[in-house]
């Protein structure tokens, strides 16, 4: 795993050009990564394992994509990859480690970074560790497409710190009764603190087409005659069997079963996603910068 880590920060510096000057995030034409925070309204609903595999499958068609596990009481991304997490970003803000460091390779060398230990500190930076952090993930979201957030499950305040921080949200819901009431009344409060959040829409286990619409609609519906909220829907998952049998073999379902139905509906998923425009908030944060101070109230 070392040598994997190793590779991949010689990647991302292979990657980066260097610079004539010193970037200046604020400016439009410096490229940095769209940044997508992934939650849910309750827990239980797959919302980090199609986090990963959403995320492999953009990283299939061609896009550069770093997972951020960012559930502080539940984080998992790397038990679900069955990868053993040498840091994580406690090391990053106690200056132990650089973010090219604390980045991990999973499967399909994706890279991603551990939850756990750290995400607390994050919250309480000090002035001149809030731009340490900010300079080093700057430093890497100019040779990535899309950071996605794996956030906490539910109205926490750190979650709905990401989600408002962030480009855009999606929101993972199965059809199950308490899970689309708990989603929609994590869009309610996220759209009443900050009306420029976007939101997608994923129905997660369904057992067909027909289950996955009728599920986003009774969200989309209410959320337009009572918030004025458009929800756009992004696509659904089958209810696979497959999908448990690779969480305990701690192998993406898409690496392990590339054909079973699953599969297919996050390879549609994610291939539809690359092919409309990225959701822009009318306040979109400016780059990283702006992503970092709108997290942590600056």
């Amino acid at each position: 795993m070392s040598d994997q880590a190793a590779a991949l920060r010689e990647m991302i510096s292979s990657l980066r050009p260097a610079p004539s000057r010193k970037p200046d995030s604020s400016d439009p034409s410096e490229k940095t990564a769209h940044i997508i925070a992934v939650t849910s309204g309750k827990g239980g609903v797959g919302k980090s394992n199609f986090t990963l595999n959403f995320a492999l499958e953009l990283q299939k068609l061609g896009k550069k994509v770093l997972v951020f596990d960012a559930d502080i009481g539940m984080a998992n991304i790397d038990v679900l990859m069955g990868v053993r997490s040498q840091y994580n970003l406690f090391h990053l803000l106690k200056r132990e480690k650089s973010m090219s460091e604390i980045i991990q390779s999973g499967p399909n060398s994706l890279p991603f970074i551990a939850g756990g230990s750290g995400m607390t500190e994050l919250f309480s930076l000090s002035e001149d560790d809030l731009l340490h952090f900010t300079g080093q993930i700057e430093e890497i979201a100019r040779d990535l497409d899309y950071i996605l957030f794996d956030t906490g499950a539910g109205l926490s305040k750190e979650t709905i710190r990401f989600i408002t921080a962030s480009d855009e949200c999606i929101v993972v819901t199965t059809p199950e009764p308490t899970a689309i009431t708990d989603a929609y009344a994590l869009v309610k409060v996220v759209h009443d603190l900050e009306h420029s959040a976007v939101f997608r829409l994923v129905v997660n286990r369904a057992m067909d087409r027909r289950e996955a619409q009728q599920t986003a609609d009774k969200i989309r519906l209410v959320a337009q005659k009572f918030l004025q909220l458009d929800i756009p829907v992004l696509g659904h998952v089958s209810d696979d069997p497959h999908v448990s049998q690779a969480v305990k073999k701690q192998t993406p379902f898409s690496i392990r079963f590339p054909n079973s139905p699953a599969s297919k509906d996050i390879q549609e998923l994610a291939f539809r996603y690359t092919q409309h425009s990225l959701q822009v908030r009318a306040d979109s944060p400016k780059g990283i910068k702006g992503f970092v101070n709108r997290l942590l109230k600056r």
